[in-house]
């Protein structure tokens, strides 16, 4: 074997590792990045069902109440943003301006006994707050994927790659400010 030839061996190894490094690289953030788009449809769906359930409950709390339509009206509205949405940042305008508003909702319908203890109205917020159980969950797993994902192009060498291909950090599905304030109640 000849120099020239060693040196040309040694030449098509080292690019053969290279190109499996980027390879595996590459495919790696596609993956994860794929990871955080499944994520992402999840809470979608979760928050559609959410915004599913709305309609009934609007139409129990209308059948109780006759002078309500200024919450029922923010409700409706706000349901409509949510069902509009088209990335996760408006999806979570759109989710704080829902639950605000129905949080409004179970203010008034305090002062509607008879509401309160109407099945419909139990089942439809019972099955409500399963769906905020299941958002929760869509929305901590969303968080975890997109947490995996901007850890991932940012560490070397995938951050070369990774803006080599134009992969660019996903935005995680934060609570709103305020949203941890406990709602003050008086009758």
């Amino acid at each position: 074997m000849s120099k020239g030839t060693g040196i040309i061996i040694a030449i098509l190894g080292v690019v053969l590792v290279l190109a499996m490094i980027i390879g595996g690289s590459y495919n790696s953030i596609v993956t994860k990045s794929e990871n955080v788009d499944t994520k992402s449809a999840n809470v979608s769906v979760m928050l559609e069902r959410r915004a599913d359930l709305i309609p009934n409950l609007v139409n129990t709390v209308k059948g109780y109440t006759t002078h309500e339509t200024e919450i029922i009206d923010k409700i409706t509205k706000a349901r409509e943003n949510l069902l509009a949405a088209k990335d996760m940042d408006d999806k979570v305008k759109a989710n704080d301006e829902l639950t605000k508003s129905l949080d409004a909702l179970m203010v008034v319908v305090e002062n509607y006994p008879d509401l309160k203890a109407s099945e419909n109205f139990i089942q439809l917020s019972d099955e409500l707050a399963g769906t905020e159980n299941r958002i929760a969950v869509a929305r901590k797993d969303y968080n975890d994927a997109v947490k995996s994902y901007n850890t991932a192009i940012k560490k070397f060498p995938m951050n070369i790659i990774a803006g080599m291909f134009g992969y660019e950090q996903k935005e995680y599905f934060e609570a709103s400010e305020g949203s941890t304030k406990v709602p003050n109640v008086e009758f």
